[in-house]
């Protein structure tokens, strides 16, 4: 036998799911971390996945604020985010629309100055406390970091929902195989 004949997704004579592409929990890994591999029958994995994922990006929020995840202003930086899934989407929409202030000279959206807040329509005026304060230096920095690497982490999490590794049941119980003889 080949290495392409034992790889799980060349491989399409075994009649398990195991080791196969798997569209449902693949789908269900994007719209939420760790509910592909629920589905999947692997709940307690993914519940700890979903705990991992969830806990960088949120950690990183309460690092740096709600300013971390910003896909106007740290463009790069939101597509590691957004692979958390809707999730992130929903965190830059609020971020955009609830946090952020409308220029009255340019009508673009940005973050209020200190000295600015924000009124019922949205627009920057003098005085007042700013919707939110952006952290500054390496604070921002880590909080950005932190949930970039939920996002990327969750990239990994999505494939394996999808294209499972063969386990079998020695190995996930942690027992090692003997080495093969060649």
């Amino acid at each position: 036998m080949t290495s392409s004949e034992n790889s799980p997704v060349l491989n399409s004579n075994s009649g398990s799911s195991q080791g196969s592409f798997r569209p449902l929990p693949l789908l269900a890994a994007v719209v939420f971390p760790g509910l592909g591999h629920v589905l999947a029958g692997e709940v307690k994995r993914g519940i700890y996945i979903a705990a991992g994922v969830l806990g960088l990006f949120f950690g990183g929020m309460f690092i740096g604020g709600i300013d971390v995840v910003d896909s106007r202003e740290d463009r790069v930086w939101f597509f590691g985010q957004a692979l958390v899934g809707p999730l992130a989407f929903g965190v830059d929409w609020a971020h955009q629309n609830k946090f952020k202030v409308t220029d009255p000279a340019t009508k673009a959206l940005r973050s209020a100055n200190p000295d600015e807040g924000r009124d019922a329509k949205g627009f920057a005026v003098q005085g007042g406390k700013p919707p939110n304060e952006k952290s500054i230096g390496k604070v921002n920095e880590l909080g950005t970091l932190f949930a970039t690497i939920a996002g990327m982490l969750n990239l990994i999490v999505i494939l394996d929902a999808g294209f499972p590794s063969r386990r079998s049941a020695s190995k996930s119980a942690g027992a090692q195989e003997p080495p093969k003889s060649s």
